[in-house]
C-alpha cells in the first residue's frame, strides 16, 4: 500500500515537472529530483529505492545517520545533507553523507575539508547563499559569494559544484521567483571564474515549478512525495 502511494505521487510530480519543463523550454533530463525523507522512517526510504531512487535528502544528521545504519544493505543508497550542520556533527558527514548542500561558512568548511581528509573522501558540495536576506535562514550573502569561494579554494576534499537557497516563504509568486532569479544570477557569475559551478539546488514540493523555470537542477521534494508531516515545516528548518 505505502509503494503504491508513494509511486503515485511520483508519477503525478513527474508530469508536473515534464509540463514545467515543457514551458521553459528545457530538457527534463537536466532536473534531479531528490526525495527529502526528513522525520519520515527508513521504510519510506527502502520503498523510495525500489522505485529507482538511489539518493536521499535528509536535514539532521543523527536522523541520517540512524536511517543509514538501518538500510546499510542497500550498498547504492547515497544520503544527501540538505540542512544545517553543527561543527560538532560534521565527523558523523564524512563518514558516510555524500553530498552536501549546506556549506554557509568558513569554518565549516575547513572542519568538514579535515574531517573528510582523514576519511580519505573527495565530497561535492553546494554553497548556500541566502538571497532572501532573511534573519532566521542560514546562508551566505550574496555579496559575500565570490569571496567565500575563493576562500575555500585551499580546501581539496571538498569540491563546490553549485549553489543552494531556500527561497521566501511567500503566497506572492514574483517574491519567490526573484530569489530562484538572484540564485541563477549569482551562479552564472561565479562560473565564469568557477567553470565547475553549475548547478542550483533550488525549490521545494511548494515552489519547485517556479524554480524550474530559473533553472534549477536539483529540486528538493518532501511532503509532495511522503506526505504533510507532523509538525510544521519550521519545527524542522533550519536548527540541528
Amino acid at each position: 500500500m505505502l509503494n503504491e502511494i508513494i509511486s503515485e505521487k511520483l508519477c503525478e510530480i513527474k508530469l508536473t515537472i515534464e509540463k514545467a519543463c515543457l514551458k521553459a523550454n528545457r530538457d527534463p533530463s537536466e532536473i534531479r529530483l531528490l526525495p527529502v525523507s526528513k522525520t519520515f522512517p527508513a521504510e519510506h526510504v527502502r520503498e523510495i529505492h525500489a522505485l529507482g531512487y538511489d539518493c536521499v535528502g535528509e536535514n539532521k544528521v543523527l536522523e541520517a545517520k540512524g536511517k543509514y545504519e538501518e538500510l546499510k544493505q542497500l550498498s547504492n543508497l547515497k544520503w544527501v545533507l540538505i540542512g544545517h550542520l553543527q561543527r560538532n556533527k560534521v565527523k558523523y558527514v564524512a563518514q558516510f553523507i555524500s553530498e552536501f548542500h549546506a556549506l554557509d561558512r568558513i569554518e565549516l568548511a575547513y572542519k568538514l575539508n579535515s574531517a573528510l581528509e582523514k576519511e580519505k573522501r573527495i565530497m561535492p558540495v553546494f554553497v548556500q547563499v541566502n538571497t532572501s536576506r532573511e534573519s532566521s535562514k542560514y546562508g551566505i550573502q550574496p555579496l559575500e559569494l565570490e569571496h567565500f569561494i575563493e576562500q575555500c579554494q585551499p580546501f581539496t576534499y571538498i569540491k563546490i559544484v553549485g549553489l543552494m537557497t531556500l527561497a521566501i516563504h511567500s503566497h506572492v509568486p514574483t517574491e519567490v521567483r526573484q530569489c530562484f532569479q538572484l540564485l541563477r544570477a549569482l551562479r552564472d557569475q561565479i562560473s565564469k571564474k568557477y567553470p565547475e559551478i553549475q548547478r542550483l539546488s533550488m525549490g521545494m514540493s511548494g515552489d519547485f515549478e517556479l524554480a524550474i523555470a530559473e533553472g534549477a537542477t536539483d529540486i528538493r521534494i518532501g511532503q509532495a512525495i511522503f506526505g504533510a508531516r507532523s509538525k510544521p515545516d519550521s519545527y524542522y528548518w533550519p536548527t540541528e
